[in-house]
C-alpha cells in the first residue's frame, strides 16, 4: 500500500510508525503549519527522521496542495488527528480516496471535543470511528467502529491515551487495508441519532456547585487534563483536576454546609459540597500556577467556592 498521512501530534506520529512497521510505504506526510516559535510537530519530526517528504499548507484547497498530493500517486490517504478543513477536491485524489479517524461512536459527539462531552454527559461507553470524510463535519459514511468503556473514574486522559489512542491507530490500518482489498463496508450515519457539540473551553468548564454531585464530578473528569474544570475562590481561578466523588447518605452529612463550601480537609484532599454529595479535590491549580496537591492551596474548611 502506498499512502499519504494527513495529521499531527502524537497520534499522527504513532500512525506513521504503525503503517511503516506493517510494511506499507508512506509516500508523504501533510501537517498543519506551525506557529512561530512552536516546538516541531511530532509527526513532522518523525517523518523527517525517516526521510518521508513533509508538506504544510494553510489551505488544502489551494492548487499547490492538490498538486503535492497528486504527484505522490497514492493508493489512499489517511487522516490521523486533523484540525484543518480538508475538502473533497483533496480527499478524492488518491486511487481509493481518503479515510479519517474520529474519537467517538459517530453519529454521536460530532465535533472537536468528542471525548470530553461523552464523559461530561455521563456516558458509560464511547469509542472511535473510521469514516469517509465529507464536506460536512464528521458526517461521512462509516467504515469501522470500535467501542470502549468509560469507567466511573475515567478522565479524558485515561480514555484517550489508554483506550482510544492505541485502538484508533490499529483501526486506521485495519480500515485502510480493507479499502485497498475491496472488502470495506460503508454504512450511512443515522442522522436521527446525531449529536454535535463544539469545543469544551472556559465557559463550558465552569463548575456550578448547585448541580448534582454526579454532574459536577463528570464535568471535572471530562475536563481533565484539559481544559480543566474551574471555579472561583476569592476572585481567583481555581482549576480542579484529580478528584473523587462521595454520595451523601443522610441529611446529617450536609447539615449546615452550603453547595460550594469546603466541608473538610483530609490527608487525601479538600472536600467540597455539591447537591447530593461531596467532591474531594486532590489536585488543583490557582490562576496560572503549577498543579499542586489541594492541601497546599490553602482552602480552609468553611471557604465558599464559586463566588
Amino acid at each position: 500500500m502506498r499512502l499519504a498521512i494527513i495529521g499531527q501530534q502524537a497520534f499522527g506520529e504513532a500512525a506513521l510508525a504503525a503503517f511503516v512497521e506493517r510494511g506499507h510505504l508512506v509516500a508523504g506526510v501533510f501537517v498543519a503549519p506551525e506557529a512561530p516559535g512552536a516546538k516541531p510537530d511530532p509527526l513532522k519530526a518523525a517523518a523527517t527522521s525517516r526521510g518521508v517528504p513533509v508538506f504544510s499548507f494553510q489551505s488544502y484547497s489551494k492548487p499547490e496542495a492538490l498538486d503535492a498530493l497528486r504527484r505522490l500517486e497514492t493508493d489512499i490517504a489517511v487522516m490521523a488527528y486533523v484540525t484543518q478543513f480538508v475538502p473533497q477536491s483533496f480527499c478524492t485524489l488518491p486511487k481509493h480516496g481518503t479515510i479519517q479517524f474520529h474519537p467517538s461512536l459517530l453519529p454521536l459527539h460530532r465535533g472537536p471535543s468528542s471525548i470530553n462531552w461523552a464523559i461530561i454527559r455521563g456516558r458509560g461507553k464511547t469509542g472511535l470511528t473510521i469514516f469517509r470524510p465529507s464536506d460536512g463535519l464528521d458526517e461521512g459514511v462509516v467504515l469501522l467502529q470500535k467501542e470502549v468503556d468509560i469507567l466511573p473514574d475515567d478522565t479524558v486522559g485515561s480514555v484517550y491515551f489508554d483506550k482510544i489512542f492505541p485502538a484508533g491507530v490499529a483501526a486506521l490500518i485495519e480500515a485502510a487495508e480493507a479499502v485497498i482489498a475491496g472488502r470495506a463496508r460503508e454504512t450511512v450515519q443515522d442522522e436521527s441519532n446525531a449529536t454535535y457539540e463544539g469545543w469544551v473551553r472556559e465557559a463550558e468548564a465552569r463548575i456550578d456547585w448547585a448541580k448534582h454531585v454526579d454532574q459536577v464530578y463528570d464535568l471535572i473528569r471530562g475536563c481533565n487534563p484539559a481544559p480543566g474544570a474551574w471555579t472561583l475562590w476569592n476572585g481567583r481561578k481555581l482549576q480542579i483536576f484529580d478528584a473523587r466523588k462521595t454520595t451523601a447518605r443522610t441529611f446529617g452529612m450536609v447539615r449546615g454546609v452550603k453547595p460550594g463550601q469546603v466541608a473538610a480537609a483530609t490527608p487525601q484532599g479538600v472536600t467540597v459540597l455539591a447537591q447530593g454529595g461531596f467532591i474531594e479535590v486532590q489536585r488543583c491549580r490557582i490562576d496560572d500556577g503549577k498543579k499542586i496537591p489541594a492541601l497546599e492551596a490553602g482552602l480552609a474548611p468553611g471557604t465558599i467556592l464559586g463566588a
